[in-house]
């Protein structure tokens, strides 16, 4: 980007602080326009970029880091961790991330926490991810299950009632199940709940729970009767250590895939996946703008090296759009969708 450009970024940031922010979304209340320029921990001299947030985008985040910091030019550092999606917006929305990593769109509470804190963000879709469904190799009973029987496994009823494989089909096992899956401060968490159980949240609590997608593959792995979920991504990663189950929501079972996300045929599974960059951040600390619009522009390769879906050229265009413009706010209005498609996420990028 030439220094013009690069001085029209700045200018675009500040009068977006300084001024009412307008769009064409549908709701005002999607729409976070920023009370007071917080710093918070942020400086312009500070050359560490701060990353937290969900550990099911954490493999395109670090590896898009590891490209980044590969180029010489870019002697910023960044530091990355993982809190689950939950965990990372409370750190966001208190000024203390430059960029969360989110498996779910942000939730009205934290558009709340953000507000009240000064914190405008830019909401950037990076890819798609198809939640799995995995169980150990030693497995040789389950192939497939539908979402009615996900149900009867996770429902808050299910804790110390359902704890048998033939209990969820009469064909399976009387062998004991053994649970694994994300915390409660995962967006994972959130989404799996909502699409399988029907709220968010609402969950059984007798299980082995993490933010960390590492820690439940590892748990799966070494228990036969295990059965768990987490991002596709932790999948691809350890093929030989896992089993994964087709999921059936009454079209018949389908595997999860990039290409069963791109045709809409993994539901209600399948979701999009994000960063959200503090405006504050990437407009007065020039390193978060050059390393979002890194990201930006290598989104689509990182996501296929790492297992996950791309988006379309045209939507990374519209990111880089709203980064470039500060476009502040979400098109989700504080609720996670289910069935979303590529095509309809993009659809929202553009009314937006």
């Amino acid at each position: 980007m030439n220094n013009t450009a690069k001085k029209l970024v700045l200018t675009l940031g500040m009068l977006v602080l300084t001024t009412s922010c307008t769009t064409t979304s549908n709701s005002t209340d999607n729409i976070q326009q920023p009370t007071k320029a917080t710093k918070v921990t942020n400086s312009t001299t500070d050359t560490i970029i701060k990353v937290d947030g969900s550990s099911t985008v954490y493999p395109i985040t670090q590896a898009v880091v590891k490209a980044y910091q590969a180029d010489p030019k870019n002697n910023s550092q960044v530091k990355v961790s993982i809190s689950g999606t939950s965990g990372g917006f409370e750190k966001f929305c208190a000024g203390k991330t430059d960029i969360s990593n989110a498996s779910r769109p942000i939730n009205q509470s934290e558009m709340v926490a953000c507000k009240k804190n000064g914190i405008s963000y830019m909401e950037l879709p990076i890819a798609f991810d198809a939640l799995t469904i995995a169980v150990n190799p030693q497995n040789n009973w389950a192939k497939d299950i539908t979402v009615a029987e996900l149900k009867k496994i996770w429902e808050p009823a299910a804790e110390g009632k359902i704890t048998k494989w033939n209990q969820i089909r009469a064909s399976w096992p009387d062998r004991p199940i053994k649970l694994y899956g994300a915390g409660d401060k995962s967006g994972t968490f959130d989404y799996f709940t909502e699409a399988i159980v029907g709220k968010s949240k609402a969950s059984r609590k007798d299980y082995t729970a993490s933010e960390d997608d590492e820690v439940l593959v590892a748990g799966i792995n070494k228990d036969p009767d295990a059965l768990g979920y987490f991002g596709y991504a932790y999948y691809e990663e350890n093929k030989d250590k896992l089993k994964v189950l087709a999921v059936n929501n009454g079209k018949g079972a389908i595997l999860p895939s990039p290409e069963t996300v791109e045709n809409a045929k993994y539901q209600p599974l399948s979701r999009p996946l994000f960063i959200y960059v503090n405006l504050w951040s990437s407009q007065n600390k020039t390193v978060v703008y050059k390393f979002a619009d890194f990201y930006i522009k290598n989104a689509a390769k990182t996501a296929s090296s790492v297992g996950y879906v791309p988006l379309s050229a045209e939507a990374y265009n519209l990111d880089y759009v709203h980064l470039y413009k500060g476009k502040v706010g979400t098109v989700f209005g504080g609720k996670a969708e289910f069935n979303l498609t590529l095509g309809q996420l993009l659809r929202k990028q553009k009314q937006f």
